[in-house]
């Protein structure tokens, strides 16, 4: 089950008390105060692990505590630290405080850590508050209470390339062509139900990550179908496959698929829109596709001059997208630096 949004409670540690305590020494008969100080709370800590792709193991515990400290004892004894809690989330993970929805941080290194809330800090014993007028106080300080909040955690996938496109567009048989993922292909809308990622390694022992998008349709950016939920997961991506079924019987329907879908990005998120694209005709091996392909070429070229025709189940094109891609993905890294 993929889980990409949940929402958790955190609480540090408790500080413990510090000890009111005396000595008790034979032959000493005026023994002075030996109370501890009490042990700190533990910190609630947020680590990325980079062999988690989900935040399901934490969509049925709604509380994360960390230990209390120890109280104080006699004999100067200090108490025992209450141990840290560490919440292990996968790379990618949005962490916003659920009241504010500020952002906290956004956990995308492998063993990046950030301590989320402090335990609160130790109480002191009696013997801190000895002094020269006072050679027998009975005077302790009690502990810190830990910090609390409520998070809201958020896990966008990150990757170099998004596919996207209608339902049948190809998009898992290409991502199941080029790399080590294996989703769900099958001829009627919506096989795939959450993000599939997958590594593409190049001849030249280059490699790109890329995300396989559930179906977009009409409505998307609203909540309709399954692109609300997804489009989120394409907005850390640098480039764009916006993969177009050829086959279709009627070629108008071509360019108005991809209307459509560019108004979805746009109306979810500018900076979607704007994200640089590769357009590809699927499906090529069919021959209704080279039909459309010499319709809707020039109309095509003059929306997206990079128009690439692969077929995914034959491999035709593959090769010449999977450098395009590379180009793309390098122009990117040159506007970045």
């Amino acid at each position: 089950m993929f889980i990409d949004q949940v929402t958790i409670s955190v609480k540090a540690g408790d500080g413990g008390d510090g000890c009111c305590s005396f000595r008790r020494e034979k032959h000493i008969p005026l023994g002075g105060p030996d109370g501890g100080d009490g042990g700190r709370g533990g910190d609630v800590i947020l680590q990325v692990d980079p062999n988690l792709s989900t935040l399901i193991d934490l969509r049925y515990k709604k509380l994360y505590q960390a230990e209390n400290g120890k109280p104080g004892k006699g004999n100067q004894m200090t108490g025992r630290s209450g141990k840290d809690l560490m919440v292990c989330l996968p790379p990618g993970t949005l962490v916003k405080n659920k009241e504010t929805d500020e952002l906290l941080v956004d956990l995308k290194e492998p063993g990046q850590q950030f301590v989320v809330v402090e335990g609160g800090n130790y109480g002191q014993g009696n013997i801190r508050f000895k002094s020269a007028t006072n050679r027998a106080p009975k005077k302790i300080s009690t502990g810190k209470p830990g910090e609390s909040c409520q998070l809201f955690l958020e896990l966008k996938l990150l990757a170099d390339v998004g596919i996207i496109g209608f339902p049948n567009a190809g998009k898992s048989t290409l991502i199941s062509r080029i790399s080590n993922a294996r989703p769900k292909v099958a001829g009627y809308p919506f096989t795939t139900l959450v993000p599939n990622l997958g590594i593409v390694r190049l001849d030249e022992g280059e490699s790109f990550v890329a995300a396989d998008i559930p179906g977009l349709i009409e409505g998307a950016h609203k909540g309709k179908g399954l692109g609300h939920q997804f489009l989120r997961h394409i907005e850390r991506t640098r480039l764009l496959l916006h993969l177009i079924d050829f086959s279709d019987i009627d070629s108008d329907n071509i360019l108005d698929r991809y209307h459509k879908l560019q108004n979805e990005l746009k109306a979810f998120s500018e900076n979607l829109f704007d994200k640089p694209q590769i357009l590809v005709a699927t499906k090529m091996d069919d021959p209704q596709s080279l039909i459309n392909l010499e319709k809707v070429k020039p109309f095509m070229k003059e929306i997206n001059s990079s128009l690439l025709t692969i077929s995914s189940l034959t491999g035709e094109g593959i090769e010449q997208l999977l450098w395009k891609i590379k180009e793309g993905l390098a122009i990117g890294e040159d506007s970045e630096t």
